[in-house]
């Protein structure tokens, strides 16, 4: 690592390695740091000699060594990325929302039809707890710090506001690094999930968004719309966790409005000191003197200072909400005592009583758009709960739990067994009527009690937080109507639908669509649950409708181009059927970190959304290790959220691309491509026999179990067969093996099949959606390694399984020789230069880790006891995921 300057001209690459290798060789040993070198440089010279055999020195390793060779090179995988976030960052400057206007001017969209859009425009990341973030906290902790101390050098400081000299800061920063456990020794609970994306929302959003907003502001000339907000699934989302509870549910909700109080506390205090106008010398405006009056605050030394005064009744009153909704006093509780606001619009109200005349006020040199402007802005968009939390289920639940429902209620005495228009016509005519079908005598079964628990602490936050605590209950493998208004069922329990002449429904029900059938299948039932006469009054009343759609589960259904397409031609055939309703359609994509699960660049995916289906309002999950990528600072996060931002509005209302006889033939293309790919993919995956038992020993799968990464089962059901496992161990494992197989395979069979070539590579110069997906597919091929794969098969027992390789390998070459003939390129990312750097930076130390893995996989299997070996496959793990990045 010392010598890293040969490897890449990056000088923070080049400086961190640096340090890292000092405090490897002090820390570790010289010993330690002479074999590191010696394997580093190894894998580097095969490298350069295009993959030339070399001895890697493995074997002179110790398990002791072993163990810290791998964190060494994880950790240089770690800052290696560091310095990559901080490089993407200036080079993500051009997607904001001042360069998005210029564009949209250029192509005559005016600032008035921009105005418009946002006026009733939602962009939402959602925080997700699915598990792919290897590294615990205080890893990343530790990250972001370096990242804090790496600016301060940028600027030229020599020393930290604490004193410190900040090259030494950043060498303890790293050195804390290797003396810190990278494993955690117990499985995530849904509170600890809960509390780190806390620290991210608390941390990060709070601060950045209204900063972002006043950025906007100015590029505008005029006060945007509250258009960006965040969510969370955290303490929420149920399907498939049965430690989510009402319980989690409740706390994860408490915990971020006392998050988000403190930190008005905080701010109102800070404006305290700040504002010491004295009406002595300024005039100060009647509601502004009103306030002060109403505030209690009597002291003498404020008694010329309306502002002071009129901030120590806003305090007090907000005190005594804090006292309300948590239980708790405010840590800095202060001396007045006041009525706890009723909601976060009377909070808002007070303060901008106070920024309105300093607005006004000798020609704008007290504007509110400082430190109050923000204070009102993060009141506005995060209110009394900090983010708006998502309710999930799957269907079957709510079947059964309804079924049980009606039965003890004398209704029906087996739903289960009704066709589904006997079910809509049974749940209808509940709906109508307010009659409970539960009374405190009923004796229900656990789970039934568990869901309705879970809408009474529904109908709790909604009455102490907001109708904005929690807005979606989203249904999981949704494939009819009735599915849906099984939740809105569940929710009249609670008071949260309420029939009548105008039916209302406090929280949406959203159906979830994963699979291919069901994308498929999406239209239709769209336009059934619109047609009910009852719903199509709660939408129109609403202005909106959400449909979700999964890239997890279409992949692994389906394969990659299949699932892309399907998603595509899914949100393309809903925007008619939205419009003829006379309802907005609002898009939640699930997207995770990996390409099979949907990853890549957030920008590029949503501009590459087939042209009518943003229509300024779009959601979008951020999961595992992608959150602390994109929002583990406040700078990363000010520039991924601004890219979000500036993509929805070029999505929304840039002129289309393409014409419509271009369309057409895209189209047809790509549905004969996507036919042939799912052919492949399912001929493999589902159709070759024995197929499930290869890839349980081809990849660590098993071992990815004791990585204590989350708090879901890896599976659904207890099965081992690939329908029932979960997408994102699925993705996971193949990624650890360098076989990547959900982000390609099926793609080389579809091109060499595909007769006119001229057409696709019409298609890839001048369709962003094919674009788009080439261009994450060619990353992914570029990670992947059939050398270092074919180790990885040699696990496997069975000599005939183990051939199954061959047609993998054989499927890998077919979409490599493809992609190159496709976008006229003769290697793999040229014509992407910085991401090629990035990835041959990274292959020569992910190889090394790649075959410790395999060899102490062997050993484990082989039944060696030693717990080195089994703590050696999981830091193994977890340096693979780091260097790869987006493997989960």
């Amino acid at each position: 690592m010392a010598s890293l300057p040969a490897i890449t001209n990056n000088d923070d690459i080049r400086y961190l390695g640096r340090v890292l290798g000092d405090v490897i060789r002090e820390l570790g040993g010289e010993r330690l740091f002479a074999a590191t070198e010696a394997i580093r440089s190894a894998s580097v010279e095969r490298h350069r000699d295009d993959g030339a055999p070399v001895d890697h020195h493995l074997e002179a390793l110790s398990l002791d060594e072993t163990l810290d060779f791998v964190r060494g090179f994880m950790l240089f995988s770690m800052l290696a990325n560091l310095a990559e976030d901080r490089q993407g960052i200036a080079a993500e400057k051009g997607a904001d929302i001042a360069s998005a206007l210029a564009r949209l001017a250029d192509e005559g969209v005016d600032q008035a039809a921009v105005m418009a859009l946002l006026d009733h425009a939602l962009i939402a990341p959602v925080l997700t707890a699915h598990p792919t973030e290897v590294r615990r906290k205080s890893m990343i902790d530790h990250r972001n710090r370096i990242a804090q101390l790496l600016a301060m050098r940028d600027r030229g400081l020599e020393t930290t506001p604490d004193g410190d000299r900040v090259d030494e800061a950043i060498v303890r920063q790293v050195a804390l690094l290797w003396q810190t456990r990278v494993l955690r020794r117990e499985r995530l609970y849904v509170t600890d999930e809960a509390e780190t994306a806390l620290s991210y929302l608390r941390d990060v959003f709070l601060p950045v968004i209204p900063a972002l907003y006043q950025r906007w502001d100015r590029a505008v000339g005029q006060r945007l719309p509250g258009f960006l907000r965040p969510g969370s699934w955290i303490g929420g989302d149920r399907d498939g966790n049965p430690f989510v509870t009402a319980d989690s549910l409740r706390t994860a909700l408490g915990r971020a409005s006392e998050a988000v109080l403190v930190h008005y506390l905080d701010q109102l205090h800070a404006l305290g000191a700040e504002l010491s106008i004295s009406a002595e010398i300024a005039a100060v405006d009647d509601a502004v003197l009103a306030l002060a009056e109403a505030s209690g605050d009597e002291a003498e030394s404020r008694s010329d200072e309306p502002y002071r005064r009129a901030l120590s009744g806003i305090y007090a009153r907000l005190a005594a909400t804090h006292r309300k909704l948590t239980g708790k006093a405010a840590p800095r509780p202060g001396h007045l005592t006041g009525e706890p606001y009723p909601d976060p619009a009377s909070l808002r109200a007070d303060l901008a009583t106070i920024a309105r005349p300093l607005a006004a006020a000798g020609g704008g040199l007290l504007a509110s758009g400082g430190a109050i402007g923000r204070l009102i802005r993060a009141v506005e968009i995060f209110g009394f709960h900090l983010a708006t939390l998502d309710l999930r289920q799957n269907s079957a639940v709510h079947e059964r739990v309804v079924a049980e429902l009606l039965k003890t209620a004398g209704v029906c005495d087996d739903y289960a067994a009704l066709d589904e228009d006997k079910r809509i016509e049974l749940l209808r005519r509940e709906l109508a009527t307010a009659r409970p079908l539960v009374s405190r005598f009923t004796t229900l079964s656990e789970e039934t009690t568990g869901e309705l628990a879970i809408v009474q602490a529904a109908a709790a936050a909604h009455a102490a937080y907001g109708p904005a605590a929690i807005r979606q209950y989203i249904v999981s493998m949704a494939q009819s109507v009735s599915d849906l208004l099984e939740v809105n069922l569940l929710l009249k329990e609670v008071g949260l639908y309420r029939p009548g002449d105008a039916p209302t429904a406090a929280i949406m029900a959203v159906p979830l669509f994963e699979t291919i059938g069901d994308l498929e299948a999406a239209p239709a039932i769209m336009r059934a649950w619109f047609a009910l006469p009852e719903i199509a009054a709660i939408t129109r009343a609403r202005g909106h409708q959400e449909v979700m759609i999964g890239y997890s589960d279409s992949n692994k259904d389906g394969g990659y181009l299949t699932s892309t397409w399907s998603l595509s031609k899914a949100s393309t055939a809903l925007k008619p059927v939205f419009e003829d309703a006379g309802v907005g359609m609002q898009l939640f994509h699930g997207r995770g970190g990996a390409v099979g699960r949907g990853g890549g660049s957030s920008f590029a995916a949503i501009r590459a959304q087939p042209p009518g289906t943003v229509q300024g309002r779009i959601r979008i999950t951020e999961q595992g290790e992608v959150i602390a990528g994109k929002y583990g600072t406040r700078e990363s996060a000010m520039t991924n959220l601004e890219a979000m931002a500036s993509a929805t509005l070029l999505a929304s209302l840039e002129p289309e691309q393409l014409s419509n006889a271009e369309n057409e033939t895209f189209s047809a293309a790509m549905d004969a491509l996507s036919d042939s790919a799912f052919r492949a993919y399912r001929g493999l995956v589902y159709g070759t026999e024995g197929f499930r038992t290869f890839f349980r020993e081809m990849t660590p799968i098993a071992e990815i179990a004791g990585l204590k990464i989350g708090s879901r089962p890896a599976s659904r059901k207890k099965s081992d067969a690939i329908e029932d496992l979960r997408a994102i161990p699925w993705v996971f494992s193949w990624a650890q093996a360098r076989v990547m197989l959900p982000g390609w395979y099926g793609v080389g069979n579809a091109i060499a099949a595909f007769p006119d070539k001229a057409l696709l590579r019409d298609m890839a110069q001048g369709w962003p959606l094919f674009a788009s997906t080439l261009a994450n597919m060619e990353m992914v091929l570029a990670k992947s390694d059939m050398g270092i794969a074919e180790r990885y098969a040699g696990l496997v027992e069975d000599d005939g399984l183990r051939g199954i390789f061959g047609t993998i390998r054989d499927g890998w070459q077919a979409t490599h020789d493809g992609l190159l003939a496709v976008t006229g390129q003769s290697r793999l990312l040229e014509h992407h230069p910085a991401l090629d750097a990035s990835i041959r930076l990274r292959l020569p130390y992910i190889e090394p880790l790649n075959l410790l893995q395999i060899e102490l996989m062997k050993r484990h299997r082989a039944g060696e006891d030693d717990a080195r070996i089994g703590e050696g496959i999981l830091l193994s793990i977890n340096a693979i995921a780091t260097a790869l990045r987006n493997s989960g």
